[in-house]
């Protein structure tokens, strides 16, 4: 073990006890206990787990953006943002630590199901440009950022019974505008924007 490794264990917090508060098949939301580095202990701490998704940064043939208007219950606003959605696994659960080989290529699947159903736009020309968590402060589940280009409208919108969002094209000055006035309001999607442009 290095001296790096010697720093970053002094600074590992032990969970002492966790209270499951809410846990059904779309949450875990729970109260934990820690015992901090310099052994005193902390509580209580929220934190949960949710399902892991996909942001899609996707552009047309035109070069113009790819958005939806919807609106986010949390800052009770409607949000202009990427096509976006849960990533739906195949071993039987939705959200909780896992290690498999197949976990991004499901998420590339979830990103195209994704970009279809809410955009009816299709590309061939697909990115993952990185994984990320989404909330590391009190969440563990991460967002899967691909970039899909040139595409193409395949079909009308394939939403689900509680989604209600309208899709709209944009350019990147727009989008640039957007966020320099705090109104593209989600901050991985800003972020996958901004990476996306780096990227070319």
């Amino acid at each position: 073990m290095n001296r790096t490794d010697d720093q970053e264990k002094d600074l590992l917090w032990e969970e002492i006890r966790t209270e499951h508060l809410i846990q059904d098949q779309w949450i875990d939301f729970r109260r934990s206990a820690y015992r901090l580095p310099d052994g005193s202990v902390w509580e209580p701490f929220y934190s949960y787990s949710r399902r892991d998704y996909v942001v899609i940064v996707a552009s047309d043939e035109n070069g113009d953006y790819l958005c939806v208007r919807q609106f986010r219950q949390g800052i009770r606003q409607v949000t202009t943002e990427f096509p976006a959605g849960g990533i739906e696994r195949n071993d039987g659960k939705q959200y909780g630590s896992r290690i498999a080989s197949s976990a991004e290529e499901e998420a590339l699947l979830a990103a195209k199901r994704e970009l279809r159903e809410e955009t009816g736009y299709e590309s061939e020309e697909w990115e993952h440009l990185l994984t990320v968590p989404s909330n590391a402060t009190i969440a563990d589940n991460v967002a899967w950022v691909f970039t899909a280009k040139n595409c193409r409208r395949f079909s009308e919108q394939e939403l689900d019974e509680t989604e209600f969002l309208h899709m709209r094209k944009y350019s990147a000055e727009e989008i640039e505008l957007l966020i320099a006035e705090g109104r593209f309001q989600q901050s991985v999607h800003v972020m996958a924007w901004l990476l996306a442009q780096r990227r070319g």
